[in-house]
């Protein structure tokens, strides 16, 4: 083969690298090259095969070839459709007739390839095509026999794979802008307060999570804020704690090197917050969990996605869509799982996300408007979840305040009760056990009040 035409491969190459495209496949013997866009996804998948073929049947098996291996990374890359441009670079054409196959419309249910062969007498015909399909100029030539245009092709190669690989560094870098760790301060954080849980009565003990932090809304609604926040390292159970403990084991130092530590502080405490936010709008349930601000790593994750798609999808991307859409179906199937906690951090990790952007880049515009659009409607949500009338928990209200009732806690259970409106049709059940606490405290007149109103209260429900 020709050395001249070798160089004119390594150029293709070379341009197209510098016009946001990436290897992704480089044969052994370097007469092959597949290159990715990496900023316009949809962008075709680029083919370049340095080749001599002297017979069209090798151009027509090799064309096929191609496109059962183009389609098997399809696949492999999820992606439903691909466009693929195939350039083959030539000296000389095949001798017989090989135009039919390259205006024949090689294609699978998904690929579409489109050939170009590029041989010395239509090199810049070909080449003002493909400028065309391309919209942007591609320049080559063609050099002059020399002594030396071995050792210059070998010196232009190297400078051509360098290139690509300062290209994939800079991309790798992307993912090492910080050091993990508060993911392992949260993780310790809540293997702690686990184990707390567990020595003052159980981290399935209602009474225990209430005590504790847990996202409990007659108790928010009183003005108990902090409960946005402190069910993020609160579990309930084993299983539950192993499985969070797990997921921010690999999710969390993936974020946090992403964005840095402080900027991946305030996503999954945002995210966190959002979560039990979007629980205390959609679910009485008392609730406690890191899923909220886990679910926002995703939502990080996702934000990336929107402002690197090239390597959001050539790495992580389908891996990160996929398991978010199973946890969310899972949540949807399985009963007891808060999945309004679940999509409330993805939200919020996404808003956040696009608050703090990426380290060493300036502030712009778009993280202005991210912030007050993230201010707006948290404070609509606010306004909505503490202005509309409260859920009716009363048994739940009840129930609890006989469990501190039965543990001589009497000043907790005094608290719990005043959760329980006066009109509420349970409300006389709540005096008689006020009445039984001041019994026991031996405030006889105090519970002979109690009974009374209890009396009263129940009459018009008679």
């Amino acid at each position: 083969m020709s050395i001249r035409f070798d160089f004119v491969y390594w150029q293709m190459i070379f341009q197209f690298l510098k016009e946001n495209y990436a290897i992704v496949y480089l044969s052994p013997d370097e007469q092959e090259v597949w290159l990715q866009p990496t900023r316009e996804r949809k962008a075709p998948l680029i083919r370049l095969v340095r080749t001599d073929m002297d017979w069209s049947v090798l151009l027509k098996n090799d064309i096929e070839r191609a496109l059962v291996a183009v389609d098997e990374w399809r696949r492999s890359q999820f992606r439903r459709q691909l466009q693929v441009v195939n350039i083959y670079v030539m000296m000389d054409p095949p001798v017989d007739d090989w135009e039919w196959y390259v205006h024949r419309s090689f294609t699978t249910e998904r690929v579409q390839m489109q050939t170009f062969v590029m041989h010395k007498n239509n090199m810049y015909a070909i080449l003002h095509e493909l400028s065309m399909l391309f919209h942007h100029a591609l320049k080559v030539y063609v050099p002059d026999d020399s002594p030396m245009l071995q050792n210059e092709l070998q010196a232009f190669k190297q400078h051509v794979l360098s290139f690509a690989e300062r290209m994939y560094e800079n991309e790798r870098r992307i993912f090492e802008s910080g050091k993990a760790r508060f993911t392992y301060v949260f993780i310790a954080l809540q293997i702690a307060m686990f184990f707390i849980l567990e020595w003052n009565g159980g981290s399935t003990n209602t009474l225990t999570l209430i005590q504790y932090g847990a996202k409990f809304n007659p108790l928010i609604l009183q003005g108990e804020w902090w409960r946005f926040f402190t069910p993020i390292v609160l579990h309930i159970g084993f299983l539950h704690l192993f499985m969070n403990t797990f997921a921010l084991y690999y999710l969390g130092p993936l974020v946090e090197k992403l964005y840095g530590s402080f900027r991946f502080l305030f996503i999954y405490l945002f995210a966190g917050f959002a979560g039990s936010l979007a629980s205390f709008l959609f679910s009485p349930s008392v609730s406690a969990g890191a899923s909220g601000a886990i679910f926002g790593c995703f939502g990080a994750l996702l934000y990336f996605g929107k402002a690197y798609p090239h390597v959001f999808f050539r790495t992580i991307g389908m891996n990160v869509i996929t398991v978010i859409g199973v946890n969310l179906a899972f949540g949807l199937v399985v009963p007891n799982i808060d999945n309004a906690g679940h999509i409330g951090g993805l939200i919020g990790g996404f808003l956040a996300a696009s608050i703090v952007h990426f380290p060493k880049e300036r502030v712009r515009l778009g993280q202005w408007l991210a912030a007050l659009f993230t201010a707006v409607v948290t404070l609509i949500c606010l306004y909505i979840g503490f202005q509309r009338p409260p859920a009716d928990q009363a048994q739940l209200i009840l129930t609890l305040s006989k469990q501190y009732i039965d543990e001589r806690e009497y000043g907790e259970a005094e608290h719990m009760l005043t959760l329980i409106h006066e009109q509420d049709a349970e409300a006389y059940k709540a005096d008689f056990l006020r009445a039984y606490i001041r019994i026991q405290q031996k405030d006889y007149d105090g519970a002979k009040q109690y009974l009374y109103d209890a009396i009263e209260k129940k009459r018009p429900f008679s």
